[in-house]
């Protein structure tokens, strides 16, 4: 059997370099560990400057053409469209799935029509003084503090839904903390940090409930969408879960792997909370968990991705 070159792009000039450079070693290792047979891997690094390298030696993108045979990319999206313009077999997000990951106000609106829900929000624009009517050219020092925008969204949210709010930056940002706000004053407090990190805030109402979580793979095991069953649920709410998760992957035509959370709310049903289009290959992941207990491996994840972006 012909060995495939298997090229693993890692780093990037993005925030995600670091948790890239980890990601890609998880599956370097598992090909290494598993797959030696079938698979020669081959460590692209970019780097902080943009900076192509390959085992060490400085490359162009064209130069993948005749060095790999497939590429997964967990570096920046934008990659993936350099690997597409080259006609370069690839797998990793890409600048749509990778929107939908990182903005859910960008995936509620894209499910609003296939019958699934999500939790109520409001988006609230980084805060400008400049903006601000108080700030007014000539006007001299504001008419209040800061402070009152904060206050005059908190009303705006309230005014649309009730407590518990979930408040975080409408773009994933670890310097800005998640808060769980159940009182006003709270939930002030919660966008005034926002504003202090300068940053578009998203407010959604907090679902309580039962945390679920569903993987999909595409075309696996004979079904074109499967799923690794739901632990911990009722047999009805586990069918609704798989249900519910084969239509998200196929109307957000995931090539190859999705996770789903969900809360199930005994009184208002099944919310759609979060998406993933990016296997979690950490040993004692939930993903691992899940494919163990079918009697999966990870590596065998790992080589039906690779068939399927080689068409193998």
């Amino acid at each position: 059997m012909e060995i495939k070159r298997v090229g693993i792009i890692r780093g990037g000039i993005g925030e995600t370099y670091t948790s890239s450079l980890r990601q890609g070693g998880e599956i370097i290792s598992h090909i290494a560990e598993n797959l030696g047979d079938k698979y020669k891997t081959f460590d692209i690094l970019i780097d902080k400057e943009g900076s192509w390298h390959l085992n060490g030696l400085s490359i162009k993108p064209s130069d993948l053409v005749r060095k790999v045979d497939v590429v997964w990319n967990t570096a920046e999206p934008s990659i993936s469209t350099t690997l597409d313009n080259f006609s370069i077999p690839n797998v990793g997000n890409n600048s749509f799935s990778s929107a939908l990951e990182n903005n859910n106000n960008i995936l509620r609106k894209y499910i609003k029509n296939i019958g699934v829900e999500m939790p109520r929000s409001v988006i609230l624009p980084t805060y400008q003084k400049d903006f601000d009517p108080r700030y007014a050219e000539g006007s001299g020092e504001a008419s209040g503090p800061r402070e009152r925008y904060s206050i005059k969204k908190a009303k705006e949210v309230f005014e649309k839904f009730s407590s518990p709010w979930l408040v975080k930056s409408l773009t994933p940002d670890a310097s800005m903390a998640i808060h769980v706000a159940k009182t006003f004053p709270q939930l002030v407090d919660a966008i005034e940090d926002g504003v202090k990190h300068k940053k578009s805030i998203l407010v959604e109402e907090f679902i309580i409930g039962f945390p679920s979580v569903a993987h999909s793979i595409g075309n696996f095991r004979g079904e074109d969408v499967y799923v690794l069953p739901p632990e911990n649920l009722t047999q009805p709410e586990k069918e609704n879960i798989i249900v519910l998760t084969k239509k998200l992957h196929k109307h957000l035509n995931a090539k190859h792997y999705l996770k789903f959370d969900f809360t199930l709310n005994p009184r208002r049903g099944i919310f759609l909370t979060n998406a993933s289009f990016t296997p979690d290959f950490r040993s004692g992941s939930h993903l691992e968990k899940s494919c163990e207990s079918v009697g999966v491996k990870m590596h065998h994840l790992v080589e039906h991705i690779l068939n399927k972006a080689l068409k193998l």
